[in-house]
């Protein structure tokens, strides 16, 4: 077009591409490899899950936690969310083939499925079939697309909404951890603990080594005097005031460890002993210490 012409009258030519269709060949291998996209979180809890259970690391680290950090740069936490959604994605997959009445879903394009950890991270502590009824539904509330985790959290707020039940525990209760299907409570399963703060579904609860907040589903009541709650929540205290040491060190920690999991709400003399001596070697107040059972 030269300076002189009109811009506005000026023709265009646009040249058009034909773009053919895929073959039915290419719609599988279309299908196979987004299915393996989809996977691929799945595949690293899988691998993750079989690592730690196996401990694979061993030879070159102490922990599973320093395996994780060192090899793939992220916490042991970002490893129990990746084996607690491989969990859910399986769970999903299996009831979406019991459902359709089909071994694989790498053939079927109808079915929506997770994308990421963080979209099955709300439904870990569900039960499988609980998992498939809110997945459904945050599909549907996603307009027939793959849900965010907002948008999966969103739902299971509103099923509690409709089937919310007055929280039974009061501050200052004594409780046992029940950590199944809860990776974040991984190793306490069993210890006991004491309610410092009471939520509509959970609890704040504080343990040997810190506070948690905890789902009322994963606690059980263990039925304590309320002189004994006192007197739990007294070697609490102590624990906690020892815990707060920079310098302590890890025979004393593990110590501490040990009364923070017992199944009783007192000390045996020993134990007293023991714990009296970590106080006076660190300079921490015994003040209002519980009696020792013998």
């Amino acid at each position: 077009m030269s300076n002189e012409e009109d811009p506005v009258s000026a023709d265009i030519t646009v040249t058009s591409v034909e773009i053919p269709e895929l073959t039915e060949e290419e719609q599988r291998d279309r299908l196979y490899l987004e299915r393996r996209v989809e996977r691929a979180f799945f595949e690293a809890g899988k691998a993750l899950m079989e690592l730690r259970d196996r401990r694979l690391y061993r030879s070159t680290h102490r922990t599973f936690e320093e395996y994780c950090r060192d090899r793939f740069g992220h916490s042991r936490q970002k490893s129990n969310y990746l084996i607690a959604a491989a969990d859910v994605y399986e769970n999903l997959t299996t009831i979406c083939c019991q459902n359709l009445g089909i071994k694989d879903l790498t053939t079927n394009g109808s079915q929506i499925l997770p994308t990421s950890e963080g979209q099955v991270r709300p439904m870990t502590k569900l039960k499988p079939q609980e998992q498939w009824q809110v997945w459904q539904a945050a599909v549907q509330q996603a307009d027939g697309k793959v849900p965010t985790g907002r948008v999966v959290k969103d739902v299971i707020e509103r099923i509690l909404e409709r089937t919310k039940a007055p929280n039974p525990y009061h501050l200052g209760e004594v409780c046992q951890i029940l950590a199944k299907d809860n990776p974040e409570l991984r190793g306490k399963g069993g210890c006991w603990c004491i309610v410092s703060h009471v939520g509509e579904f959970s609890c704040t609860v504080t343990m040997w080594d810190g506070e948690y907040s905890v789902r009322i589903d994963h606690l059980k009541p263990l039925n304590y005097l309320e002189s004994e709650c006192q007197q739990m929540q007294l070697i609490s205290d102590r624990i906690s005031r020892l815990r707060e040491n920079e310098k302590l060190e890890e025979a004393a920690r593990a110590v501490l460890k040990h009364l923070g999991e017992l199944k009783r709400p007192y000390l045996t003399v020993l134990e007293e002993k023991v714990l009296s001596l970590i106080e006076q070697e660190y300079g921490v107040n015994e003040g209002n210490k519980p009696i020792a059972n013998s």
